[in-house]
């Protein structure tokens, strides 16, 4: 098997405060004082209360936007070619600041055998992965793979890519990172969809290492993966090209789904894994939204505090995506590599178009 041996995160340099963020989407979505009062409902109870963005114009005044034309009407609306542009700028510096973050200390970058990138937010060829390589200046000859448009999960998904890479070849050390630029695909149609991903969605990346387990660090080890879908949920979850951007469908009927069938799909994970739900001391869940983390908390009976690195992320940085997931593993792992008194078992699960459940269980035993 194999094991994490180092989590590095980082955020764009713009943050924004939920409350500033309202004031944008009310110049927006806001025709009535109604549309206004349900907007500022929807962001005081959405559990965020910063977000970060690669665009400025989110907290500041029209005439110091940067992204979006000084227009009421946002005309001309920023292309799919714009978007692309400003991800291409921007994607590969916050993947190096997380890299770095994840590195330090650690690892030597021409240590690295292996290179995963993952982002469902931008895509071009020669794409993110060849742009770390130059920047990192890793060998040519790094192995590269990217994983591209899978969602919420592909944090988890990627994992399970570096672990059969270490099982294959022992002196591995594979780099995963995991960027999304979520705020570039802002909708102006005050479709439910649209106002939805305005609330929840923000930008971020994450790097993980992931060794064999005869690596001298200390680290997680991950011992099983599982995935389902669950078919009925296919149109509830989806996220598609279009001419001004990509455009995210999210169903507020995504939670009722989770909490249906979530803890028998846990069920199923744990066995696969060989444990029990009482084995699980820590609950790695993806902070998908409000409404899902309680979901979860609900269908697994969990009592108060089970979730609360969910929490924090979400309150924090809100939904990045991909990278949402190792931003809680993160907040973890001092307290899982620290604790010399028991063997530690986390279970891992991420949510995304399909609609997919992924899961991870790790280990720690200091």
């Amino acid at each position: 098997m194999s094991k994490i041996i180092a989590i590095g995160t980082a955020v764009p340099s713009f943050r924004h405060r939920q409350q500033d963020i309202l004031q944008f989407m009310q110049l927006i979505y806001s025709y009535s004082e109604a549309d206004r009062r349900r907007l500022r409902f929807l962001y005081h109870q959405s559990a965020i209360d910063t977000r970060y963005s690669v665009i400025p114009d989110y907290s500041r005044p029209t005439p110091e936007w940067k992204f979006y034309p000084h227009t009421e009407n946002l005309e001309p609306f920023p292309s799919l070619e714009q978007r692309m542009t400003w991800y291409n700028k921007y994607a590969p510096q916050v993947s190096v600041n997380a890299i770095r973050d994840c590195l330090d200390g650690k690892l030597s970058e021409t240590a690295i055998t292996h290179l995963i990138t993952v982002s469902c937010t931008g895509m071009s060829a020669p794409g993110l992965d060849l742009q770390l390589m130059e920047l990192l200046d890793l060998p040519r000859h790094t192995a590269r793979t990217s994983i591209n448009f899978m969602g919420c999960y592909a944090g988890i998904h990627a994992l399970k890519a570096a672990d059969a890479i270490c099982q294959t070849d022992k002196q591995a050390k594979v780099l995963i990172v995991c960027t999304e630029l979520c705020t570039l695909h802002f909708q102006r149609e005050p479709s439910i969809d649209n106002i939805a991903s305005s609330l929840l969605f923000a930008d971020g990346s994450a790097a993980a290492v992931i060794t064999g387990n005869d690596h001298p660090a200390n680290g997680l080890h991950l011992d099983a993966f599982y995935s389902e879908v669950i078919p009925k949920g296919k149109k509830d979850m989806a996220w598609e090209l279009s001419s001004s951007g990509f455009l995210m469908t999210l169903s507020s009927y995504i939670p009722d789904l989770l909490e249906e069938d979530f803890s028998q799909f846990t069920g199923r994970a744990l066995a696969k894994a060989g444990l029990s739900r009482q084995d699980i001391t820590h609950w790695c869940i993806h902070p998908g939204g409000k409404k899902i983390l309680e979901a979860i908390h609900k269908t697994l009976s969990l009592h108060n505090g089970e979730l609360q690195a969910s929490w924090d992320v979400l309150q924090q940085y809100g939904n990045m995506s991909s990278p949402t997931i190792l931003f809680v593993l993160k907040k973890m792992m001092p307290s899982l590599l620290h604790n010399h008194n028991r063997k530690e078992h986390i279970f891992g699960a991420a949510f995304g178009p399909g609609l997919t459940m992924e899961t991870f269980t790790a280990s720690a035993n200091s």
